[in-house]
């Protein structure tokens, strides 16, 4: 999947988000997050629930929730700071030139609109046309995101749609003007193994023939191997590797990763042999409020050694294109 690959459209440095609540000391949900998407690639976010990767998604688009502040770092995109712009310049660019499938169409789409008129929404406020061009626009986009009879989607509301279908009509909204990034949350997570390979498949036309590029937010590692070009993975609030993914495939680096690879694996031969046992990465994610010292991973690895468990891992670049935070590597 991966081809040449152009310049740098988002570029995110040193970000770090903390949630507070009440007199309880403001938790950490993303810590020093360093990573660049380039200009028509997909880059995916692996990792376990609570890791992180939806804050850092919500951390980009700048919609976190009240209770949440930026401590540190920038979100650059297309040469601007997210973090310093105004909202109303940042809603003539939410929509338009980054966009968001979110998680449950099911809750982000308005139950008492027909959803053709909330695709058209979004056209209405960033592209001038016509209202009947306008609804043509919308059609066609229903029909390229695989619905046979648009006029007849254009119509419906969101209860009256297959949970698929709902997902289709999010991403006929996130594609509507045609933005430069896609962030997809979990867009495959509530779907059967066919509508996921159909899902999959849609986004990789869209970005063939748009040029889109996308952050494609996943616990589940076994839709990223020809999907993604490249794969970060994020542990506790904190990236602990990134690289191509036929690279994190073939020899992961850190134990974290090569956990995630296992499973993988066992399960893509679980789907084969159903007597195949799957087992888990031993342990639980930390709880974050009461986080301390040392790596986050220390707790639950196979491979732990004496300064794991006091002292942070540096991000390392043990081979070029490949970034890791492990002991192993040095530090």
């Amino acid at each position: 999947m991966a081809g040449a690959l152009s310049d740098e459209l988002a570029h995110i440095i040193d970000l770090t988000i903390a949630y507070s609540s009440g007199d309880s000391p403001p938790v950490r949900a993303v810590e020093r997050a360093r990573l660049e998407i380039r200009r028509g690639e997909v880059l995916g976010v692996l990792g376990e629930s609570g890791s992180g990767k939806s804050t850092l998604a919500s951390a980009i688009l700048r919609t976190l929730p009240p209770n949440a502040r930026y401590e540190s770092g920038s979100v650059m995109f297309g040469g601007r700071n997210f973090l310093t712009l105004p909202e109303l310049e940042l809603r003539k660019l939410r929509g338009k030139e980054i966009a968001l499938v979110s998680q449950d169409p099911a809750l982000s789409l308005n139950p008492v609109i027909p959803v053709g008129d909330q695709i058209a929404e979004v056209i209405r406020a960033h592209m001038p046309m016509r209202r009947r061009d306008r609804r043509q626009h919308v059609e066609e986009l229903l029909q390229s995101v695989g619905f046979d009879q648009p006029g007849q989607v254009y119509c419906a509301y969101p209860h009256q749609l297959s949970g698929g279908q709902r997902q289709r009509v999010a991403i006929a909204q996130a594609i509507a003007c045609h933005p430069a990034l896609v962030i997809a949350d979990e867009p495959t997570s509530k779907l059967d193994a066919a509508l996921q390979a159909e899902v999959l498949s849609m986004l990789c036309e869209i970005r063939k023939q748009h040029g889109t590029a996308f952050l494609i937010i996943s616990h589940d590692p076994t839709i990223f191997p020809g999907f993604a070009d490249r794969i970060l993975v994020m542990y506790a609030g904190r990236i602990v590797e990134q690289g191509k993914t036929d690279d994190i495939f073939r020899r992961p680096l850190h134990p974290y990763t090569e956990g995630l690879v296992r499973l993988s694996e066992r399960h893509l031969l679980n789907s084969r042999n159903s007597r195949v046992r799957l087992h888990a990465i031993k342990g639980e994610a930390p709880d974050l409020t009461g986080i301390g010292a040392g790596c986050r991973f220390e707790p639950r690895c196979p491979e732990t050694m004496p300064m794991c468990a006091s002292c942070d891992p540096r991000v390392l670049m043990p081979e070029p294109s490949r970034q890791v935070s492990c002991f192993k590597y040095g530090n």
